[in-house]
């Protein structure tokens, strides 16, 4: 098990926002899902050259698993380890679907103009000068895609429960951001977004 030092930040996330924050090498990144069945879109980036991203197909191909939990690694496009998850109260989070989008909900759902992950995610990315050519593929963390016999993705109500948590291990200098969904057209959140806990933990 792996030390944590003192807490540095503790932060409540409302429904449908984003939050970012550069962690050291070595500092924990712990998201509680405060009430339960809420999924947390997840991007991260290397803090000291952003062109290393994470990388969805990397992580997958490392790991041999579209859904990751507890001892699992990030990885970034140029195959390097950024988180490790050292704690894991749900072991299934998704790595396949992405994140919600205005554009997307309107051709699933032929509502124009929600809010979205894509956008919160743009909005948090600017206050590093970075834009949608750094938007990646993200970890959909707490998310419920079953895959059934037929290898189709279904979206369900997330198994998390109130107080569930992830812990983050920073591998290296990374910048983390997170959307706290804001869908409430499928399953993702329930249909009730809710807010979520971040906690931040300084190397031991």
């Amino acid at each position: 098990m792996i030390a944590r030092g003192p807490m540095r930040a503790d932060v409540v996330v409302a429904p449908g926002e984003p939050w970012s924050s550069v962690l050291r090498k070595g500092e924990i990144l712990r998201i509680i899902d405060m009430e339960g069945q809420q999924a947390v879109d997840f991007i991260c980036f290397n803090a000291n050259d952003t062109k290393e991203t994470y990388d969805s197909t990397v992580t997958v191909r490392l790991v041999s698993r579209a859904f990751l939990r507890k001892g699992d690694v990030l990885y970034s496009n140029l195959a390097n380890p950024m988180f490790t998850m050292i704690e894991d109260t749900i072991g299934n989070h998704d790595t396949i679907c992405g994140c919600c989008s205005a554009e997307i909900n309107y051709l699933r759902y032929k509502v124009k103009e929600t809010p979205s992950c894509r956008a919160n995610f743009l909005r948090e990315l600017a206050k590093y000068g970075l834009d949608s050519r750094s938007l990646v593929p993200n970890i959909n963390l707490f998310m419920n895609i079953p895959i059934d016999a037929n290898g189709e993705l279904q979206i369900k109500a997330p198994l998390s429960r109130p107080g569930d948590h992830i812990d983050l291990a920073a591998e290296m200098d990374c910048l983390a951001v997170i959307s706290n969904c804001p869908q409430i057209l499928n399953p993702a959140n329930n249909f009730n977004p809710t807010p979520v806990r971040v906690v931040t933990f300084a190397a031991a």
